[in-house]
Order: C-alpha cells, then sequence, then structure tokens
C-alpha cells in the first residue's frame, strides 16, 4: 500500500468508525426507550433521537477538535512555554533541539511545520494528533529528550511526521476521542437501567409487550452496556498494526538513517516504566505502548485484537534490516 492509498483507507475508516459510533449509540437510546421510559410496553424514540444526535455531534466534535482534548489529558505544554520556563541552560538547549528537528522533518516531508508539545513525564514517549497536516501536533515527554540522542530524537520525530504524512492522526484522535464518550454513555446507560427497576423487570414486561424480539433485543442492550470499555478496546485497536510499520518506514525514509530510529525505540523499550501521563483512550497514538502491556510483545491472534502496537522487537529488527544489518 503506497502513501496515497493509506491516505484514501485512514480516510474512509475515520467515516466508518464514527457511523459506528453513531449505531452502538442509537442501540443504548433505543434500549433506553423501549425498557425505561417505555417500561418494555412501547416504544417512544425519545433516547435514541438524543443519542444519535449527541452521536453525530460528537463525531463532528472529535474531528474538528478531538486533539486539542487528546492534548490536554496528557498535560502537554507548547514548546514556547517549556522554553519560557526552562530552569537551565541544558533544558532549554533540549526543548530548542526539539524544536529545530520537528521543522527539519517537516521540510523533508514537504508538510507544513506541526506544533511541538513537550509533555513532563519521565517514561520516554511520543504521539502525534490532529485532524490534516494543516493541524497537526507532536508531542514528547521530557524522558525522550533526556533519554535520545539528536540522531534518534530526529528518528522518533520522523515516525511522528510518518502519522502525519499517511493521515492516521486523524484516525487516532478520532477513535481517541470518541472510545471516552462510549464509556461515559455505556454507564449512563447502566445507571438507568439499574434506576429503571433493573434486567429482570424489563425482560418480563419485554415478553408481554414485544415477544421474542423484545428479549432478543434486550439481551444485546445489556450486552452493549456491559461490553462498552471491550468495545472501546477493540475501537481503538481497530486502527491497523501495521500502520506503526508503516511510519516506522516513512521515518527510515525521511532521515535516511533507520539506525537511529531502531536505537530510539530500543531505549525506548528498555525504559522502566508506563507513561503515566498518557490515559488508556490514547494509548493507540503513542510510539510505543505507555501501559506496558505484555501482550504487545507478541503476534498472536489474540494480540492481534486486543494489542495497539506490534511487538517492538520485530519493528527494531525490520528497522535494521533497512540498513542491511540482520
Amino acid at each position: 500500500m503506497n502513501i496515497y492509498e493509506q491516505q484514501a483507507a485512514n480516510r474512509r475508516r475515520t467515516w466508518l468508525v464514527m457511523a459506528g459510533f453513531i449505531a452502538f449509540l442509537a442501540i443504548l437510546g433505543a434500549g433506553f426507550d423501549l425498557f425505561i421510559i417505555g417500561d418494555g410496553k412501547f416504544f417512544a424514540p425519545v433516547a435514541t433521537s438524543l443519542a444519535v444526535a449527541i452521536g453525530a455531534g460528537q463525531s463532528w466534535w472529535s474531528l474538528r477538535h478531538g486533539d486539542r482534548a487528546v492534548l490536554n489529558s496528557s498535560s502537554a505544554v507548547p514548546i514556547e512555554d517549556r522554553l519560557a520556563q526552562a530552569s537551565s541552560d541544558e533544558d532549554r538547549l533540549r526543548y530548542r533541539q526539539f524544536e529545530n528537528i520537528v521543522e527539519e522533518m517537516a521540510i523533508a516531508a514537504g508538510l507544513p511545520k506541526p506544533r511541538a508539545y513537550v509533555i513532563a513525564d519521565a517514561d520516554p514517549n511520543a504521539f502525534a494528533t490532529g485532524r490534516d497536516p494543516e493541524h497537526a501536533s507532536i508531542a514528547v515527554t521530557d524522558g525522550l529528550l533526556r533519554a535520545l540522542n539528536r540522531e534518534e530524537l530526529q528518528g522518533v520525530v520522523a515516525h511522528e511526521m510518518g502519522h502525519v504524512r499517511n493521515l492516521d492522526i486523524r484516525l487516532m484522535t478520532v477513535v481517541a476521542a470518541l472510545v471516552g464518550a462510549i464509556l461515559l454513555l455505556a454507564d449512563w446507560s447502566g445507571r438507568g437501567m439499574r434506576f429503571g427497576g433493573g434486567s429482570s423487570r424489563s425482560s418480563s414486561k419485554s415478553k408481554d409487550g414485544g415477544g421474542g424480539l423484545g428479549v432478543i433485543f434486550l439481551v444485546i442492550w445489556i450486552a452493549a452496556i456491559i461490553l462498552a470499555p471491550f468495545l472501546g478496546r477493540l475501537l481503538a485497536t481497530a486502527v491497523s498494526r501495521r500502520r506503526e510499520y508503516l511510519a516506522d518506514a516513512t521515518g527510515a525514509e525521511l532521515t535516511r538513517h533507520p539506525l537511529a530510529l531502531a536505537n530510539a525505540l530500543e531505549k525506548i523499550e528498555g525504559a522502566p516504566g508506563p507513561t503515566p501521563s498518557v490515559k488508556r483512550g490514547t494509548a493507540h497514538m503513542c510510539i510505543a505502548d505507555p501501559l506496558g502491556l505484555r501482550i504487545d510483545n507478541t503476534e498472536s491472534g489474540w494480540a492481534n485484537l486486543w494489542a495497539t502496537h506490534p511487538p517492538m522487537a520485530k519493528r527494531i529488527a525490520a528497522l535494521k534490516a533497512m540498513a542491511y544489518q540482520a
């Protein structure tokens, strides 16, 4: 898949993810209408209409402003503010170097310069966000700036520029914003179900009012509420793990130095702990899994279903192969 095919695929996936999100909310709303408002006897599409309206609005908002939410949730600070707040010449040098590298890699990719952000976290990590290259941002942790030399940092920034160029950022940002909304609205539905008298009462009344179809829909509705956290996780991992390999290759192309990124990934992988500043809903956006889950170190069918990142060892091996090293 070339860059243009990847961009087109990411555009399609973005709209599919948003449509799926609206459909999921419609199911939650319809169940609320039938089993809570209608008491299992009649259907008034009040909550359904509201849920679809909220879903459409949230999808639009996530596409337009999701990057702000992602940056705020990670406590990312613009590089200009970090430069002004730097307490030592060494810190100022690191921040200025990062800003210069972002500009270099934007020129190499032929894209507008993304905004640069720094996260006050000791664990080395990085991510890119935004709806398109004209509204992109790249954020790195303080730990990354301290752990990597200039060439390695250039490799990481080039990797993130790959996500920007391939429009991965659009899909990943929308997914991050919608996952949180799914969990919140499923929690509201669960509370409504409890306050409405529980599933057993609704089940008995649905048998009287809707027959077998009412019972089937009740089961689907309850399953959607219970499985919402897992569905949110699946939504985040629906973005193919192949995008990380592609961004690695793009980073190597931009720097002409695949070993620099390979060395950076080795240092990131060797870091002792997770990245506390990065929340679960945005874990799939980072260059390395910020949650420290062991499942990301395998390529099994189970890992492909749940893991947000491919095995780091395979990514490093692929980069070394580009440099003709076994």
